[in-house]
């Protein structure tokens, strides 16, 4: 049977930052790869984030950048266990709530999306972890206990770094963490391909282009890739599948800890009363007050059903446009944006807010869609860097749960547990322990759990496209050069999607490497040589 997932995220402010610095350089510098998603005060306007051209998007995003502020900041850093099975990993997400020290914007419609979905802003005030943007401003980035200095471990560990749909993220956080952002997109590609030399990877571009699911915003791909890798494991068949495994936290640790339940996917019988903007898009200007399913359970095993013989693509927005009489042409106010940080964006005057969605419109399957018009339809079914907090199935443990055992169960755990430096491992594999009591705080570590996804999704898609098996002679050549393998790590990864970032409505990924035509940055280039002189 397939299993629920109960998932610790360490909530770190500005009051336990100090005393879980320790243990958060630790899981960096010990990690395989590094899943990050940020949580943001807004984005400006829509229509300048989504230009046709790539460098005036950019230059958008740059804006936005320097003027709003990270409010937080998700960290899971997934460490591949070598002497368990294939494909185990231990996982340590943080949640850090961040403060930027400098006056910055913060749009209404921010607010108010934030709060309806438990950010607690009194709590950001009061204890979030104070930053400064841009360039250094007093403090040494590369000592000392601070943000900027953790973004610098990053740095210095040299892992890959995985992020969804992951532009925006990694300007805000060149912005806030690192240098002010270079004006050129170019010159920004070449400090982030030295930057992260173990490679940057986008779970955006790997659902969509090697994964191939019919939706690809993050609750969907990560609840459908947890899905598959379930069936794997309860068929009992021999095929490479995800593994994970958390430290107990015991003691006053505990306090710092909120238990995030992801249920199994529910059965669909009776039910078929889809948002078809909310199956599209991965979010609804209606939010909770819509009164179509938003259940991205249901809308995923509607998705099976309607597959056929042949996985076909759900017909894309614009299709669906012309399905209720819409015009086709011109920017719909989805495009293109990450679900959850679609009410963040401004819209123009004189656009009009997205039609209500259809109350009792069942989804539209993937027969007739539209496949090969990615170029201008793909990034429109909002290629999300989170959770969309609509659907409550991967919210806080009380807005899933009825009772307390069914909030409580650890369903992650199995009957053998094992210490692993003082604290206990415990794996996704069903059975009857209790989990620690969840606490009611609701919302606050949507990044923390966004990054847990996005390292998922990107653990179960190297277990679905790894190469063929290899000869024996080959095999003893690759055991003979395990240590050089191991110091290359990242090519054992997914060397098709390796630097390619999601753009939205374009068929071909930004491309994180220097070009022939831009050096990188005068700024960045001192900045590296300070950050790996400082690390020896």
């Amino acid at each position: 049977m397939v299993s629920s997932l109960v998932v610790p995220v360490i909530d770190v402010q500005n009051d336990n930052f100090k005393e879980l610095w320790p243990a958060m350089v630790l899981a960096i510098k010990t990690a395989s790869f590094i899943a990050l998603d940020t949580e943001l005060s807004g984005l400006g306007n829509r229509k300048s984030l989504l230009a046709e051209s790539i460098e005036d998007r950019y230059k958008a995003i740059c804006l936005a950048a320097r003027t709003r502020s990270i409010l937080s900041l998700g960290i899971a850093c997934y460490k591949k266990l070598d002497d368990k099975a294939a494909d185990t990993y231990l996982v340590q997400v943080y949640n850090l709530t961040l403060l930027c020290s400098e006056e910055y914007v913060i749009e209404p419609q921010s607010v108010q999306f934030l709060v309806q979905h438990g950010f607690d802003f009194n709590k950001q005030y009061a204890s979030g972890i104070p930053y400064l943007k841009g360039n250094s401003k007093g403090a040494s980035d590369e000592r000392g206990v601070h943000i900027r200095a953790l973004f610098t471990e990053l740095l210095r560990a040299r892992k890959p770094l995985v992020l969804h749909n992951g532009l925006i993220d990694m300007a805000f956080l060149y912005q806030s963490f690192y240098l002010s952002l270079p004006d050129r997109l170019a010159i920004f590609t070449a400090d982030l391909s030295e930057m992260f030399p173990a490679g940057i990877y986008d779970t955006k571009y790997v659902t969509e282009f090697e994964l191939r699911l019919t939706a690809s915003y993050l609750e969907y791909a990560y609840k459908k890739c947890k899905l598959d890798n379930s069936r794997i494991v309860t068929s009992g068949r021999t095929e490479p599948h995800v593994h994970v495994e958390f430290c107990q936290y015991a003691g006053h640790m505990s306090s710092y800890v909120d238990y995030r339940v992801c249920p199994a996917v529910a059965s669909a019988e009776g039910q078929t009363d889809i948002c078809q903007r909310f199956s599209a898009f991965g979010w609804c200007p209606k939010g909770a007050q819509c009164p179509s399913s938003h259940d991205t359970d249901l809308i995923i095993l509607q998705d099976e059903k309607g597959t056929g013989e042949r996985r076909k693509r759900r017909k894309r927005p614009r299709d669906k446009k012309r399905g209720r009489g819409e015009a086709a042409d011109g920017p719909s106010i989805f495009d293109g944006a990450p679900e959850h940080k679609m009410p963040h964006m401004e819209s123009d005057p004189e656009e009009t807010p997205a039609e209500p969605c259809p109350e009792t419109e069942p989804l539209v399957d993937g027969d007739g869609n539209n496949a090969q018009n990615e170029g201008v339809d793909m990034k429109t079914d909002g290629e999300g860097n989170g959770v969309s907090e609509d659907n409550p199935d991967c919210r806080n443990p009380a807005a899933t749960a009825t009772t307390d055992h069914d909030s409580n169960t650890k369903t992650n755990t199995n009957e053998s547990r094992e210490e692993d430096g003082g604290t206990e491992i415990l794996t996704d594999h069903p059975s009857q322990t209790d989990a620690p009591k969840t606490k009611a705080d609701p919302g606050t570590h949507r990044a923390g759990f966004d990054a847990f996804m996005t390292g998922y999704i990107f653990a179960h898609s190297c277990t679905r496209i790894k190469k063929e098996g290899v000869g024996a002679v080959e095999k003893e050549q690759q055991e003979e050069k395990m240590e050089e393998e191991k110091k290359k790590e990242q090519q054992s990864w997914l060397p098709s999607c390796l630097n390619k970032v999601y753009l939205s409505g374009k068929e071909a990924p930004l491309n994180v490497v220097k070009s022939t035509f831009a050096r990188s940055s005068k700024a960045h280039m001192q900045k590296m040589k300070t950050v790996w002189e400082a690390g020896v």
